[in-house]
C-alpha cells in the first residue's frame, strides 16, 4: 500500500505549476509582483524593518541573493533603507507606501483567484483546508528552525 504522502507530493508539485500561485520574475508591467518580492514584502510587513542579515537568516539565502532581491525592490520603490530604529549599526529595509499598496493589490488579486477556484467549496471546507496548510507550513518551519511570523 502506498502511503498518502506520495499523493501529497504529487499534488504539491501540481500546485506549484499553476499560474495562480506561481508568478514570473520581476515586477511586470501589469503591476504583478514577482514571487520573491511578494514574499519579501510580506515578511517585512509582518515583522517590521529588517536588515540584509535578518532577511538572509529568515529566508535561508546568502547575502548576495538578498542584496539582488532588495536592490530590485528598492529600484521599484517598494522598500527603502532606513537607519536601524533600535539604534543598531545595520541599515534596515522598510516597506514604502507604494510597496504596501502593491502588496495589498497583489494579495487581493490572489484572494479573488482563490475565491474563483473555491467557488463551490463550503466555508467549512475552506477553513479546514486553510488549517491544514497552516499546519503543513508550521511543521516545515519547525523542522527548518525558521518560524514565519503570522499576523
Amino acid at each position: 500500500m502506498t502511503r498518502a504522502t506520495h499523493e501529497v507530493e504529487y499534488e504539491q508539485m501540481l500546485l506549484s505549476r499553476h499560474g495562480l500561485l506561481n508568478h514570473r520574475k520581476g515586477r511586470r508591467k501589469d503591476g504583478v509582483l514577482e514571487r520573491s518580492a511578494y514574499i519579501l514584502l510580506s515578511r517585512i510587513r509582518v515583522q517590521g524593518p529588517m536588515s540584509v542579515g535578518e532577511l538572509s537568516e529568515a529566508f535561508d539565502l546568502d547575502a548576495s541573493t538578498l542584496n539582488r532581491q532588495t536592490a530590485a525592490v528598492m529600484r521599484a520603490g517598494l522598500v527603502e533603507r532606513i537607519p536601524d530604529p533600535e539604534g543598531g549599526m545595520a541599515r534596515k529595509f522598510r516597506i514604502t507606501e507604494e510597496g504596501a499598496e502593491a502588496l495589498d493589490s497583489e494579495r487581493e488579486g490572489m484572494v479573488a483567484s482563490l475565491e474563483r477556484v473555491m467557488t463551490d467549496w463550503s466555508d467549512e471546507d475552506i477553513s479546514a483546508f486553510a488549517g491544514y496548510l497552516r499546519r503543513f507550513n508550521t511543521d516545515i518551519e519547525r523542522l527548518g528552525g525558521r518560524p514565519w511570523p503570522r499576523p
